[in-house]
């Protein structure tokens, strides 16, 4: 039964598995994103600026959220839905949201660009550079084929995994024609998620233009882009045939490039990518009319970019600069992601994020560290095929004019002074996780939250805009939804443990803390059904900018500013394949908090600029952390 699995005549598998139900089955009959009601969405807007606001600045900011409610964005909100009518194989935040990212002219790296680091391999020899770039860059090309045959399973969230996850399940629903398998999978509590965005991991890049960027794909392309002390190369790992070659020969040539000794180029491309977009946009065209077209195109179009680096890594903090920035020289930013593997075999992720959400490269993180542990394609004893690598493998080398010199030389010099200012600080919180905090029938994600919000207050005094995503992938073409978690309720409870501790006793604190996971739970549950408010008003704002009339004064409020002026920006996942994962803080005064909540212990990696002190904060988590968990425990507190 060799057949199946698809070996080339190498004997290497060319696919990770062979799925049953076809990788697209569900997508057809995906249910839409649903489009809140215009009072549901004022009304959560408001719930949400409470706690942000004195009584008076509330007051005018209902005032203008009910005259909105009235007129004019009673009016943009027909208009949404009539639209959203006319466009029934989409959702209404698509256009939207890839304008938003693709307009955006901010440099990528720092501000939209987000990193997952993947653990170590279980089989310490294995986390050699060379066998773990030969082994992943093959598990990758083996997601790749798996995917474009329709062989990768369907991405399905499981509610009642042992009704739904099962082969009888498969078998059944495979007969079930697209247009109705939803329903099928529903029927047993399964949840089938958009997975329209997996084919821009490959073969893509975002291309600076002015004023709009492009996301490009050329599926067709069939080479790696392996970067090396800043210099590029390229080889191919598919054949004429499509089939993937031979694993030997992809650890020959990987080989080859860690051991070339050619000097760090003068001025390393590179940088270009972290640049301004508008900036980067039109040194682009000065490379492509210098006689880079070619060289270009071999990086635009190239399977994913593998970035080789010549250091080890030192600590968790070490980890995080290099997984989020690095060096600028052996990064391009602009591949849908960067494959990075260091001196010691250390592996992480860096992904531009207008094309997808975490969702699509989790999965792909996923099975990529299964396959390459679990079936690994080479092995520590395995040598490298005898082939002429030199002849295989090409550097591209860029013809530079003395005003690209001048643009690498101001690139480099201000992403040095950006990766300068940016702070990465974490903790690992030990004393409990989510068994103890289940156990208590609270929810871990909003413990967690409500520790930033008092960790917040009690080191800056205030309540902040938090803002925290939650994929909505159960619709189609669904992106993200926002979860608000600064409410009234962790106002009241962080209060209460920050300023009055000995006022209150353990059984009315633990009353706070349970009030505040029940809020939460009902938030994230109204984000992920598309029922949060966030989504909506930036659509019809969307929508009223593309008009030529003045913006609705609701959008002018200064309360909304500040309400998307996100000064706490949080993100969590949870996977056996990642180790941390991390991001920029999303304005200059905020903090970019990643963090995750295992059984037994909880992690927090966050990011600052100097107007904010990560440390403190993180100092101030933990704290909060202990309090939490000391209130949960049943110990008498004083303050």
């Amino acid at each position: 039964a060799r057949w199946w699995r698809g070996y080339s005549s190498a004997g290497a598998a060319e696919y990770l598995h062979r799925s049953i139900v076809p990788t697209m089955h569900y997508q057809k009959s995906l249910p839409r994103l649903p489009v809140p009601k215009l009072e549901d969405t004022i009304r959560r807007y408001l719930n949400a600026q409470k706690p942000l606001l004195n009584d008076d600045q509330f007051r005018k900011t209902e005032e203008l959220a009910h005259h909105f409610q009235k007129g004019i964005g009673r009016e943009l909100h027909e208009q949404l839905v009539a639209q959203d009518n006319q466009n029934k194989h989409t959702s209404y935040i698509t256009g939207p949201w890839f304008d938003m990212y693709l307009k955006a002219r901010e440099p990528v790296v720092l501000n939209f660009n987000a990193f997952m680091s993947f653990n170590p391999d279980p089989k310490s020899e294995y986390n050699d550079q060379l066998i773990r770039a030969t082994n992943m860059t093959v598990s990758a090309v083996r997601f790749m084929k798996t995917f474009r045959a329709g062989y990768l399973e369907p991405e399905v969230f499981h509610l009642n995994p042992e009704k739904s996850d099962t082969q009888i399940f498969k078998k059944i629903i495979r007969f079930v024609p697209s247009s109705l398998s939803w329903f099928g999978a529903y029927m047993v509590n399964a949840y089938p998620l958009d997975m329209s965005q997996y084919f821009r991991l490959f073969n893509s890049t975002r291309l600076p233009k002015l004023n709009r960027d492009e996301l490009y794909t050329d599926e067709k392309a069939k080479h790696l882009l392996v970067l090396r002390n800043g210099n590029f190369y390229v080889f191919d790992v598919i054949d004429r045939d499509g089939n993937m070659l031979k694993p030997s020969e992809i650890q020959a040539h990987l080989k080859y490039i860690l051991t070339d000794n050619s000097p760090a180029p003068a001025f390393p491309l590179g940088y270009l990518s972290s640049e301004n977009r508008d900036t980067w946009a039109l040194l682009r065209k000065n490379l492509l009319d210098n006689g880079n077209e070619e060289a270009l195109q071999k990086v635009d179009s190239a399977v994913f970019c593998l970035s080789l680096d010549d250091f080890p890594i030192k600590d968790f903090v070490h980890l995080s600069h290099a997984m989020l920035h690095g060096d600028g020289a052996n990064r391009w930013y602009d591949k849908s992601f960067n494959l990075i593997i260091t001196k010691d075999g250390t592996a992480g992720i860096n992904f531009e994020h207008s094309w997808g959400d975490g969702v699509a490269v989790l999965r792909f993180q996923n099975e990529v560290f299964k396959d390459s542990t679990k079936a690994p394609a080479i092995s520590p004893q395995s040598q490298p095929a005898s082939v002429d690598s030199s002849r295989a493998v090409q550097k591209l080398d860029f013809k530079l004019n003395d005003a690209l010199k001048a643009g690498i030389t101001k690139a480099k010099q201000k992403f040095d002074a950006s990766v300068e200012a940016l702070s990465l600080n974490m903790i690992q919180f030990r004393e409990g996780g989510k068994d103890l905090l289940k156990q208590k029938k609270v929810s871990p994600d909003a413990v967690a939250q409500l520790a930033f919000q008092m960790a917040f207050l009690r080191q800056y005094n205030q309540t902040v805009a938090t803002y925290e995503s939650c994929s909505t992938a159960a619709f189609k073409h669904g992106r993200t939804e926002t979860i608000r978690p600064a409410s009234m309720h962790t106002k009241k409870c962080s209060e209460a443990f920050v300023r009055e501790l000995s006022k209150h006793s353990t059984e009315e604190l633990q009353k706070l803390i349970v009030e505040c996971s029940k809020y939460h739970g009902h938030l994230t549950k109204e984000a992920a059904m598309g029922q949060g408010f966030d989504r909506h008003l930036f659509g019809l704002r969307y929508l009223a900018l593309s008009k030529d009339t003045a913006l609705p004064d609701f959008y002018q409020d200064q309360a909304y500013a500040r309400l998307n002026h996100n000064i706490i920006s949080t993100s969590t996942l949870l996977s056996p394949a990642v180790q941390l994962g991390g991001f920029g803080p999303v304005v200059s005064d905020g903090f970019g908090v990643g963090y995750q909540v295992h059984n037994d212990w909880i992690g927090c990696n966050v990011s600052s600029y100097p107007t904010r002190n990560g440390k403190e904060f993180l100092q101030c988590i933990y704290k909060s952390l202990e309090d939490i968990f000391n209130v949960l425990k049943g110990k008498k507190m004083s303050s």
